[in-house]
């Protein structure tokens, strides 16, 4: 417990990479022997509470001498716990039940067959995929009853989802026919992308659907791979170049073109240019001219120093713990994903877009080095958790703002970037986040469109920008007021027309005397038919059974049961009658003993149902009142 509060005060949260799955596997740890010991809740009565937050409380007062620190951070290191241990012992409930009963079924077989009880990979790895179930916690479980997992079988499992995922994803290889020999004649390609956009190339292989061809006419999709090429190949989360390949003869004549719309590395660093062949023909062995659409790789330059410098304002914003989880750079936005455990509060939003647009103005010059690993991460280079590195890297660096290990295309100078926008921040996981933002040229589009829109919205509004906002809240309000009118008004509709029903009440029972009223009154909305049936069961006094039904519109039926006090005292409760009538209709419902209500989708069965109510409701009264 004191290595946990220790690593949470030194900036360490649970997460699922690098140092926050130390923490994260601890805390799990610690969570479930505290079960096996019988503490629910925080062991103090509250069975939805936590306990590792009190247990913490006595580390951080026995540390407070040793580490002062620990004490002024006690606030977050509690909430953090709370967190874990909440929404671990929701995973646990989920697959305690499940493991249960496959290491029964595993002790069962194994003492029928005399073998050693065993968890098959497959059900392990159910327990983890589906119920979120650790594995390392299902291995502990086994062990202390003496059963041991198939492990092998466990990573077959886990490599068949990657592969799945990376097939979902669109990780590109080259299905060819003769794939071991097309990589024996073809070497990497030399990558000019990062000095020059345009090159003459050599084709040194050409696919279509899969197969090498030896030449592609006008109108099929080819992928053409190059000796050498200016295009940048996908990778790091930022997208391939597009761009074109010429074929051309004396004087600049194109013969061939080719339109290049993605670009993949395959088999190793061969660069795959995947496009069209919009006129002419291209040959393996012949020359082209490869030109890189220089405004798109601007762009994607622009998004790709804007997520350098997103992720060093996210860390002096909401700490130095949090770490990127993902990323696109593409050429209409970026988008970056990263490990943190709540919604950005509006505040941190707009210092983050302060922090990055006031670094975009300081026009500060951007530095790029090759240099060794080890050496760049001495220097303070950020590198991506998960990724495998050469011995030999490429740092850029925004001198004072940022250092990363990153082969992408970045600008020369951040006033290049012009201006960064934050348009969305949302949860996508447990513990992840993710901002899409736009920078440069599609931070322009944005700020133009989004001032277009509110022109429109002026216009409309007849009032200025700025009193956009009153206006829009009083029209909310008057709408408001208008609903609100209109419902009174069909609420008096309805008690009008139920007035006008009373007299079809039947009487059951001789000394009781329970009145009855089973009616559908068309197409009034569910609001009006609740005032009706408040209406008439008041009216026909106690005691009173009603209920009414109506067609709301072609698709959707409302029902409402409404029983006085006399009624529920002979047992029946309106929650438990309208849902059998309910699903007649297509629909479902509940409520309360006196009152009920329920909505249903098939209209054209709502007099099967009050028919199927007024009998039960009869049968059931008679038997009740003698």
């Amino acid at each position: 417990m004191r290595a946990i509060v220790y690593l949470i005060s030194d900036g360490v949260f649970p997460s699922n990479i690098g140092r926050g799955y130390v923490v994260r596997r601890l805390i799990r740890r610690a969570v479930r022997t505290g079960r096996l010991l019988g503490i629910k809740g925080n062991g103090m009565g509250n069975l939805d509470g936590a306990f590792l937050p009190i247990l913490a409380e006595e580390v951080i007062k026995l540390s407070t001498n040793i580490d002062t620190e620990v004490k002024i951070r006690a606030a977050r290191i509690f909430e953090e716990l709370k967190r874990e241990e909440l929404r671990f012992v929701s995973t646990l409930e989920r697959g305690e039940k499940l493991l249960e009963q496959i290491l029964t079924d595993a002790l069962s077989t194994a003492q029928i067959n005399g073998t050693v009880p065993c968890i098959s990979g497959k059900d392990a790895f159910v327990l983890y995929d589906t119920f979120g179930f650790p594995v390392e916690i299902t291995k502990e479980v086994a062990d202390e009853r003496g059963v041991g997992i198939d492990m092998e079988s466990f990573d077959v499992e886990m490599d068949s989802q990657r592969r799945q995922s990376q097939a979902a994803h669109n990780t590109v290889k080259l299905s060819v026919e003769n794939g071991a020999e097309l990589t024996e004649n073809i070497s990497d390609t030399e990558f000019l992308g990062y000095d020059t956009l345009s090159t003459r190339a050599v084709i040194e292989g050409l696919l279509v659907n899969g197969k090498a061809v030896e030449q592609v006419s006008e109108g099929n999709e080819v992928e053409v791979l190059l000796d050498r090429t200016p295009f940048y190949a996908e990778s790091g989360g930022q997208i391939g170049d597009h761009g074109f390949l010429y074929v051309t003869k004396s004087g600049n004549i194109k013969e061939a073109v080719v339109e290049i719309k993605d670009v993949q590395k395959s088999l190793g660093n061969i660069f795959v240019h995947k496009g069209t062949v919009k006129e002419g023909v291209i040959d393996v062995g012949g020359e082209v001219e490869a030109e890189v659409d220089t405004k798109l790789r601007q762009r994607v330059k622009v998004h790709h120093t804007a997520t350098h410098l997103l992720q060093s304002a996210l860390k002096k914003v909401i700490g130095q713990e949090t770490s990127q989880a993902g990323s696109l750079v593409a050429f209409d936005r970026l988008r970056f994903d990263f490990n943190f455990n709540r919604p950005l509060r509006e505040n941190e939003v707009m210092e983050i877009e302060g922090l990055i647009n006031k670094w975009i103005g300081e026009a500060t010059l951007l530095q790029t080095k090759v240099m060794q690993l080890a050496d760049a991460k001495n220097a303070g280079a950020i590198a991506m958790f998960g990724e495998k590195y050469g011995a030999q890297v490429r740092v850029v660096e925004v001198p004072g703002v940022s250092m990363e290990l990153c082969g992408g295309t970045h600008v020369s100078n951040t006033s290049e970037i012009r201006g960064f926008k934050i348009i969305s921040e949302q949860g996508v996981a447990s513990g992840v986040r993710r901002i899409e933002a736009v920078a440069g040229e599609a931070f322009i589009e944005y700020v133009i469109a989004r001032d277009n829109y509110m022109k429109q919205l002026c216009s409309t509004l007849k009032v200025n920008a700025e009193d956009v906002t009153t206006r829009v809240n009083n029209l909310l309000k008057d709408l408001r007021d208008a609903r609100g009118e209109v419902s009174a008004a069909r609420a008096k509709a309805a008690i009008y027309r139920a007035s006008t029903m009373i007299s079809k009440a039947v009487t059951i029972g001789s000394s009781l005397k329970i009145r009855v009223l089973v009616e559908s009154m068309e197409e009034i909305d569910g609001d009006a038919l609740k005032s009706a049936a408040e209406y008439l069961v008041d009216s026909l006094e106690d005691p009173a059974a009603v209920v009414l039904g109506s067609c709301v519109d072609e698709k959707r039926v409302s029902l409402i049961v409404a029983f006085s006090p006399g009624v529920v005292g002979l047992g029946i409760q309106a929650g438990k009658f309208i849902g059998p009538i309910a699903k007649l209709c297509g629909g479902r419902g509940g409520g309360r003993p006196n009152f009920a209500q329920a909505g249903g989708s098939e209209p054209e069965k709502l007099g099967v149902a009050l028919e199927k109510a007024r009998e039960e409701l009869v049968s059931f009264l008679s038997e009740k009142s003698g």
